[in-house]
């Protein structure tokens, strides 16, 4: 039960939190960021940019860039694919709905995925600034430094049991820092834009319901919310300076029954939340990847078929029990994604979580099907008090000649802790731009975005962006 009481005594407690963010975004210098971060970040421009370029092949990536292209606005930043550029503030609400369309994009244990909406932003205030590439990765890192405090402030865990996406929730706080560092914003007006943000703030998980198609445009409306925002700021529209913790309407308590104020400045400056950005290996949800991990170990290891397997049982915390251990009811990609079931049973069968696996083919097939609502999930109490410090998972295979065979995976695949290698990123960038735009386009764009920190100017990885001609067969999806 929520105590309003003890909120406005936290409250008042850590009044001025907010700004004390603004002050540190606004004070992000180049040199400020390390070259463990400067590798990071390179690595998620890198990934943001394959997932985008595999979303325009999507419905709702198509569709996003179709309804952009109609807005139009200034000619300031190149809308992907489309060979056309329109207003910064039109061309995010595209890039980040595609980036987040398949569900492939980086994410982090604070359960965001900032790459989505700060990527967009950077890159389209880039071309509409024509700053260098040393501006844009401080942006980068303010986006996400900004991004996963806000959402560790709300207490993510609790968050999402509310039905908040924090995706689109802390979203719009990291669009925001990131173009306040473009702009060269002054603290007391990147205070303002963190206000105009939070106001906007929204995205639930409604969409599991249904398979509704909302989740993917949670990064893209964040991402032109906080820019709005930060481009309002700087006229001299004025935002609340205590938006996050505020008595009444702190966005905090509105997210959380139990919202960590504290955490929001914790160590700022000292601990760069970018370094514990997590790559996805898996086309399907974060939560869901230790799992996998477990099963396709247990698979290997042993030489098993999925008919040698007569019983599977995973263990995961209660919140992931509630994000994905529905009934799996075959009836989108997107629950299949979201469906822990479906993840272990279509690993079981194709060795693999990947694209091909998420069609709408494969996920009716009904001998995957049929695995699927074989799998027992229960709460494992040692993943549920780690979560989401730790994103663990465990699976128990009994097989059909008596054996038990368990594994346990706190770290999984592209965590900070299980890095994937920079080649691999681009492997897998190359792996969903090549089947999007073809494999000597998506060569170009890589080129060009692995050089992007070091160049003068975004308008050459613009250029081919906005160049790159999209396949005519859209994404089994």
């Amino acid at each position: 039960m929520d105590d309003l009481e003890a909120w406005k005594k936290l409250a008042r407690e850590h009044r001025g939190v907010t700004q004390e963010l603004a002050a540190f975004i606004a004070g992000i210098k180049p040199g400020d960021i390390s070259e463990k971060t400067r590798a990071i970040l390179d690595d998620a421009l890198v990934d943001a940019l394959g997932c985008g370029l595999y979303g325009l092949t999507t419905p709702w990536g198509r569709i996003m860039a179709e309804f952009v292209c109609e807005q139009q606005g200034r000619p300031e930043a190149a809308l992907w694919g489309n060979g056309v550029r329109v207003s910064a503030v039109n061309t995010v609400l595209a890039s980040g709905t595609a980036i987040h369309s398949f569900d492939f994009d980086d994410h982090s244990r604070a359960k965001i995925h900032p790459g989505a909406l700060v990527v967009p932003v950077v890159l389209a205030l880039a071309e509409r600034e024509r700053v260098d590439g040393e501006l844009m990765l401080a942006a980068m890192a303010a986006g996400y430094e900004t991004m996963n405090r806000v959402s560790q402030a709300f207490n993510p865990s609790r968050a999402r049991m509310r039905g908040w996406h924090l995706t689109g929730t802390a979203g719009t706080f990291a669009a925001a820092a990131a173009a306040c560092v473009m702009l060269k914003l002054d603290a007391e007006t990147t205070a303002s834009a963190l206000g105009l943000a939070g106001t906007q703030s929204a995205g639930t998980w409604a969409f599991t319901a249904d398979g509704g198609m909302s989740k993917r445009i949670h990064p893209g409306r964040s991402a032109q919310a906080g820019l709005m925002a930060a481009l309002l700021a700087q006229r001299g529209f004025v935002g609340p300076h205590y938006i996050l913790e505020a008595e009444d309407g702190g966005l905090m308590f509105g997210m959380s029954d139990t919202p960590r104020p504290g955490l929001l400045v914790e160590k700022l400056g000292e601990r760069w939340h970018a370094d514990e950005t997590c790559f996805k290996p898996y086309a399907c949800c974060g939560s869901n990847h230790a799992c996998v991990d477990a099963v396709l170990g247990l698979m290997r290891e042993n030489d098993l078929r999925p008919s040698d397997v007569e019983r599977v049982i995973a263990g995961i915390a209660s919140v992931v029990n509630t994000q994905t251990g529905f009934e799996y009811c075959a009836d989108s990609v997107l629950n299949a994604q979201m469906s822990l079931r479906y993840n272990i049973a279509v690993a079981m069968f194709d060795g693999q979580a990947y694209l091909e696996q998420f069609t709408p083919q494969r996920i009716v097939e009904p001998q995957v099907v049929a695995l699927s609502r074989r799998i027992e999930i229960e709460i494992d109490p040692e993943i549920d008090r780690a979560y989401p410090e730790v994103y663990g998972g465990k699976v128990t295979l009994h097989t059909r000649h008596g054996k038990t065979l368990s594994k346990k995976v706190d770290y999984s695949r592209g965590m900070p802790e299980n890095p994937m290698s920079a080649s691999e990123i681009d492997s897998k960038f190359m792996s969903l731009a090549s089947a999007a735009v073809g494999s000597e386009s998506a060569g170009s764009i890589l080129n060009a975005a692995r050089g992007l920190f070091r160049s003068g100017s975004a308008e050459p990885l613009a250029n081919l962006l906005a160049q790159a001609k999209v396949c005519d067969a859209v994404a089994t999806v």
